[in-house]
């Protein structure tokens, strides 16, 4: 991505006063073609300009010879030519002025390391005459409120465009057809279809940003296979959260044969998505597995959410999707709320007396015989605060139920409690009513239950306040030139950041580590420290349950000796009291290329490469998040206390995970990796205490490492091992 030299030229790219074509064809059908017929078909006001040197006439419209022939500098310009044609274009558009070209053209990044370097030499001409550039390999960009529709996706055909409160933001230009159309199909009206290919240049990021603007938004769904500029996004999604505008993002490449593929189809690199989770996450982004989560829930994100609570209340006339839906909120997290004896006795009221008045509400048959039962059963809710979202059930909804009556209830009781209320039922004709009175419906429970569970905690998630950057001085590591540090120095300043580490002493004679053991008071591990020798124990120069003074004076010789023969630098030896906990843990921080600070923790023991259970967080967080993760854990259940064991001190555990982010945010960049393992947590109360660190560099001119292996900052496997 190139520094935007004319900050306002993407936002006149989706509202220019002037489009040019170039490789216009008379043929609407054809890429070149499409977008002069989008233009004129979608009611786009400007001035269009096809050039074609071998016509005078396209659509019947004037045809120019070439760009520089044009009456003005276009604000937009379509590249739809081919092969070499395409670097001749754009360096014209560059000398003429032109503000934004959108390349059509494929044959680039996508193609291996030649398309690369032209796509580049294409950004670098852009980027000097402060030209901004969309594609190559792009569908092209379409705003519906104005017409321009400079994009050639034959969907806008096929489905008739209506301008609405959504923007697609896509990488990929089949995506963003593909979501239009679902969108469409459910009648959600879309004001944006933003295509940016390659990204030569224009990111999904910046046009996310550039829509985040408009007040219409209400909606901006992204699709993006790399992210190469986290900090714009963020700074978009900051600005939508403000406006409470939800993003949902589609990110594509989880697997590794799925970062294959999108390396291959633009060409871009892909990122550990792991960490994509975190940051998103971080950014109040919901990520989504495919295209139909997105549709799934888009009307319910455009109605919003007064109520940010989870507490469900279903009412329905099957008594079977009553149970239906109390296992579905089970397994969602749905709290089914518990109403007041006051409210039920109201619902009874309203029912005939076989009625279920205990949540769910089975309102059995009475809505044959009463079309106001289902108005008095809400009336009955309205004042009760245990729901926040609720679920009208019509599963059989044919002749005989005053359909109108049902819907207009439900109406009112939504606007007069400004709870989120969806309705379903079987019959799309049963829907009809609620969906003309603006209610949100569904085909099934399940679709209804899954948007209310997505929706309630996105929003939830909008709405919470980020947790501010820690205060506090530097990190200022320890001068050298090695890549890691000792490990004498990597727990200095894990001290020095008050995190809790076993008592130490560094030893450089035999005298020095025997007073040691004795001052300590126990069970000692004596175990080697150089700058050099990062993982002492593949060398077998760790020595645990040292507790005599033949066991230390055996253990610190063995150490120096060993470390004599590696010719490794001498350290000294470090001497720790051997600690206990209840169970061992990792916590481990890296500065990943792309995002920045990434934070890791993880159940421990030896076990913890075969069967690794672990969650990532970006920074800043706080002691709640880091809870929050920790219970996603398989071994969360063991937090508690398992058959009357004590529960185990994981506030402390919070409160490290939280002292090791700050750690790596004030490091102000220098501290590669940082490894604490294990940390051993304890009873509650207790706390927990780290038994050995290791900090890496930022590499800059490290050198190699005693085992011969060339440094690597890590990646979040090695970060688990």
């Amino acid at each position: 991505m190139h520094m935007d030299t004319r900050p306002d030229s993407l936002a006149a790219a989706l509202a220019p006063k002037s489009v040019a074509i170039i490789g216009a064809s008379d043929n609407p059908d054809k890429v070149g073609g499409r977008p002069v017929d989008y233009l004129r078909r979608f009611g786009y006001a400007g001035n269009i300009y096809p050039v074609n040197p071998t016509r005078s006439v396209v659509q019947g419209l004037p045809c120019y010879p070439d760009v520089a022939s044009l009456p003005e500098a276009p604000d937009l310009a379509i590249v739809a030519v081919a092969g070499a044609a395409v670097a001749t274009t754009v360096r014209a558009c560059a000398a003429r002025g032109v503000r934004t070209a959108i390349i059509l053209s494929s044959g680039f990044g996508e193609t291996g390391e030649d398309g690369l370097q032209q796509q580049a030499e294409l950004a670098q001409v852009a980027a000097r005459a402060g030209m901004r550039l969309v594609g190559p390999n792009s569908q092209g960009l379409a705003n519906f409120s104005n017409g321009a529709v400079a994009n050639f996706s034959t969907m806008f055909t096929q489905l008739a465009p209506q301008d609405g409160p959504v923007a697609i933001v896509s990488q990929s230009g089949a995506t963003s057809a593909a979501l239009y159309t679902l969108l469409r199909e459910r009648g959600v009206g879309v004001r944006y279809v933003l295509a940016t290919g390659n990204e030569a240049d224009t990111t999904v990021s910046e046009l996310a940003q550039v829509v985040t603007e408009d007040p219409a938004i209400k909606l901006i769904v992204l699709y993006m296979e790399s992210l190469q500029d986290p900090e714009v996004l963020a700074a978009a999604a900051a600005q939508a959260r403000r406006k409470g505008i939800p993003i949902v993002m589609l990110k594509a490449g989880r697997s590794a044969s799925g970062m294959a593929a999108a390396q291959s189809h633009t060409g871009a690199l892909v990122n550990e998505d792991g960490v994509v989770d975190a940051f998103l996450h971080r950014h109040a982004i919901w990520r989504v597995a495919d295209p139909a989560s997105i549709v799934n829930v888009a009307e319910l994100y455009l109605k919003g959410m007064r109520s940010l609570g989870r507490g469900l209340v279903v009412v329905s006339n099957s008594g079977s999707s009553c149970v239906m839906c109390a296992d579905m909120a089970d397994e969602l997290g749905l709290q089914l709320g518990e109403l007041a004896s006051s409210t039920r006795e109201r619902i009874k009221e309203a029912l005939a007396s076989f009625a279920t008045c205990s949540n769910p509400i089975d309102l059995t048959t009475a809505l044959l015989g009463n079309s106001g039962a289902l108005g008095g059963v809400l009336r009955a809710l309205g004042e009760d605060p245990a729901g926040d979202l609720y679920l009208i059930s019509l599963p059989v909804a044919g002749a005989g139920y005053d359909l109108e009556r049902l819907a207009e209830d439900t109406a009112a009781f939504e606007a007069a409690t400004g709870k989120t209320v969806v309705v379903t039922a079987t019959l799309a004709s049963a829907l009809a009513p609620f969906r003309r009175r603006g209610l949100v419906t569904f085909a099934s429970e399940r679709q209804a239950m899954l948007a209310l569970d997505q929706a309630s905690r996105h929003f939830a998630l909008m709405h919470a306040a980020p947790p501010a950057a820690p205060d506090g001085e530097g990190i200022v590591l320890p001068e050298g030139a090695a890549p890691f540090l000792s490990e004498a120095d990597s727990l200095a300043v894990a001290t020095s950041a008050g995190l809790p580490v076993a008592a130490y002493w560094v030893c450089h004679d035999v005298d020095q580590a025997l007073a040691a053991w004795r001052q300590l008071g126990g069970a000692v591990a004596v175990k080697a420290c150089s700058e050099a020798l990062p993982h002492k124990s593949e060398y077998g120069l760790v020595f645990l349950n040292a507790n005599s003074e033949d066991a230390v004076r055996s253990a610190f010789e063995s150490c120096r000796d060993g470390m004599a023969t590696l010719g490794v630098p001498w350290g000294g030896v470090i001497v720790a009291r051997m600690e206990r906990g209840r169970r061992e843990f990792a916590i481990g921080g890296k500065t990943d290329p792309v995002f920045g600070p990434v934070i890791m923790v993880s159940d421990g023991g030896k076990y913890i490469e075969a069967m690794p259970d672990f969650c990532l967080l970006v920074p800043p967080f706080d002691a709640a998040e880091v809870r929050t993760a920790l219970s996603r854990l398989r071994v969360a259940p063991l937090f508690a206390g398992v058959r009357g064991e004590a529960p185990m001190d994981v506030t402390a555990l919070c409160d490290a995970v939280v002292a090791v982010a700050a750690v790596m945010q004030r490091s102000g960049g220098e501290i590669a990796s940082i490894d604490l393992n294990p940390v051993m947590v304890r009873s509650e109360g207790e706390g927990v205490v780290i038994v050995d660190a290791l900090i890496e560099r930022q590499p800059h001119a490290h050198s190699v490492s005693v085992s011969g292996s060339a440094h690597a900052t890590k990646t979040v496997e090695e970060m688990k091992s």
